[in-house]
Order: C-alpha cells, then sequence, then structure tokens
C-alpha cells in the first residue's frame, strides 16, 4: 500500500485512464518520480474470458505496487476478477465507481453504480472476501448533484474492508464539465477514519496545494494533468515534499521522455498498433512543450499521419530542436 503518515509527504498517484494509463505510460511516469500508478479500467468479466486486448491492459507487476482497476457490476464477475487479478501479481485492486463513461455507465458500472449504494457495497465485499490483498475505491461525488452520496459510500466501504479511496471532486453528470469541487471532497475525509486522495483538476503543483487545503485529503491523484506530461505527478511529489517545485524538465529532457515513450509503445503492441495509439501522445508531448499553437498543429499534423516509425522519431527529435515541420 502506499505509506501515508500524518507528518510524511502526500503521495501523488497517476490515475487510471483507459487509453492513456497503459503499461508503457504506468513504466514512464513511475520512473519519473509518481507515487503509485494505476492500470487502466479492466472489465472484470472480460478478464475473466481472457480477452487478448484486457489481458493486456492487466500487465504490469514490474511496477511497485501492481494496481490493477476492475470494473463490473455483476458480484461474480467481480470476484472471479480480482482473484485473476491477484493471481497476476497485483499488489492492490481498485475499484472503479467512478468513470463517467456512456458506454460504461450504460452498462450499469462505473459511476453509476452510485446509484445503488446497497448493489455497490455488494460488489464491494464481493471483491474484498475473494483476495488477500488490499482493496481501494474510486469514485465520484454522487451521480448528479441531487445525491452527493460519496460520503455514505466511503463509510461502507469502510465497514467491508477497503483500504484507500479516491474521490473525484465531480458528480457523473458533470463530466469534465466546470472545476473539480475540492472542497466537496471534505465530507468524505470527515466521513471515515480511512486515507482519502483527491482528483480532478490537478494540472500543477499549485493546484495539488490547493486542492490538498480545500478537502483535507491525504494526498492526490493526477489524470489529465499527466497528458504529455508523465513527468507532473513526480513534479508534484517532489514540490510538496521539498516545497520547491523543480518545474518541468527541460526541452532536451521532454525530447528523450517523448521518444522512449514513443519507442516502448512500438515495442509493447507492435509497430502498427503501437505507432496508432502513440499519436494522441505526441500531440499532448508537442502541446505541453510550451510551442506556440502554429508551430504545434503544424508538426501533429506531419507526425500523426506518417505512417514509418522512424521517421515519426526523428521528426520528433527535430521538433524539440526548433526544426520548420518536415514534409510528410
Amino acid at each position: 500500500m502506499l505509506n501515508i503518515t500524518v507528518n510524511g509527504p502526500p503521495p501523488v498517484a497517476l490515475a487510471p485512464m483507459s487509453g492513456v494509463s497503459d503499461l508503457p505510460f504506468r513504466r514512464l511516469a513511475h520512473r519519473l518520480g509518481a507515487s503509485l500508478v494505476v492500470s487502466e479500467m479492466i472489465a472484470s468479466e472480460e478478464l475473466v474470458k481472457s480477452r487478448a486486448d484486457v489481458l493486456r491492459r492487466a500487465e504490469g507487476r514490474d511496477l511497485t505496487p501492481f494496481v490493477m482497476q476492475l470494473a463490473g457490476r455483476e458480484e461474480r464477475w467481480m470476484a472471479e476478477g480480482a482473484r485473476i487479478a491477484e493471481a497476476k501479481g497485483a499488489d492492490i485492486i481498485d475499484i472503479n465507481m467512478g468513470c463517467p463513461a456512456r458506454e460504461v455507465t450504460g452498462k450499469l458500472s462505473g459511476s453509476a453504480l452510485m446509484r445503488n449504494l446497497d448493489h455497490a457495497q455488494a460488489l464491494i465485499r464481493a471483491v474484498v472476501q475473494a483476495v488477500s490483498i488490499p482493496v481501494t475505491l474510486k469514485m465520484r461525488l454522487g451521480w448528479d448533484d441531487k445525491s452527493r452520496n460519496a460520503s455514505e459510500l466511503a463509510r461502507r466501504a469502510e465497514a467491508e474492508g477497503v483500504k484507500l479511496i479516491t474521490v473525484h471532486g465531480r458528480t457523473r453528470c458533470q463530466f469534465f464539465n466546470g472545476a473539480a469541487d475540492w472542497a466537496g471532497v471534505r465530507s468524505v475525509v470527515e466521513a471515515t477514519s480511512l486515507p482519502v486522495m483527491v482528483n480532478g483538476d490537478i494540472l500543477s503543483p499549485e493546484n495539488a496545494r490547493r486542492a490538498l487545503e480545500a478537502s483535507g485529503a491525504h494526498g492526490v491523484m493526477v489524470g489529465r494533468g499527466a497528458y504529455g506530461a508523465p513527468w507532473m505527478p513526480g513534479r508534484i511529489a517532489k514540490s510538496l515534499s521539498s516545497k520547491c517545485d523543480p518545474g518541468n524538465p527541460s526541452l532536451a529532457e521532454q525530447r528523450d521522455i517523448a521518444i522512449e515513450h514513443v519507442e516502448a509503445m512500438l515495442l509493447h503492441y507492435g509497430s502498427e498498433l503501437g505507432l496508432k495509439n502513440s499519436r494522441k501522445h505526441i500531440g499532448w508531448y508537442l502541446a505541453s512543450s510550451g510551442a506556440d499553437i502554429t508551430t504545434v498543429k503544424a508538426w501533429r499534423a506531419r507526425l500523426c499521419t506518417m505512417l514509418d516509425p522512424q521517421r515519426v522519431l526523428h521528426g520528433l527529435s527535430a521538433f524539440y530542436s526548433g526544426a520548420e515541420p518536415i514534409v510528410a
């Protein structure tokens, strides 16, 4: 588990993000200082059925701790998925009750579970009883503003044996609109003796400090703030522990990180799929560099349409050296 103490520095975790926090990204964020990295959301039923792409999401036992996030709506699949996750080397299982995506909530999973706390509690109990490793829970403030029931779910989760809770400071119906309500997370902190992580709009060390102060949480979880910046969780962690923000890596360091990331994706997925999956990350890296929007758009249009991985890697290097956009 995370080493959370009253006087220790707040931990900074990388959030589970479908299509983003795959193994190459998690390894990179972990190496760059994230206290904890969480797998992409894994559908428990599909894990049990050994679907190939789901099994690939369930890799990561070389990371310490190895946190696998499970989603589902049926006790039997959640329990069996948890047992498989433990057998695959997971050190911690995180239960997803926060995803707002329609394709997830439409199947009565993710944040839809916050509409029926009895059912949510039964799923938590099934997972906790199925494994010997710690179980954590990620949720939102509630389904909508009329049903902000995160505090009640936290109390139930603690009673079932959950060891840590993460709360995104929005309701499901907000999706990612408006500002995260960090102060709204304080009611969860006060409702349970468990450590609580605050999530939502953690984009910088200053955001993290304000979120911790407003929520009273014990740590922060970084999601979209790590897009194109896998160093951000580590930067925030260093800032919170030392009271001094180290800033972003130099452009030369950002270049090396971006290239390392794309190379790792090519190895992990194979050349064709790896290149396809890396394009969104390339766009985010370009934007994170601080280059003007016209330059970023020009380079993104070239690099994200190339079919030769080596040309993409050379192009990335050229971008950071300040060269003119190359012709695809």
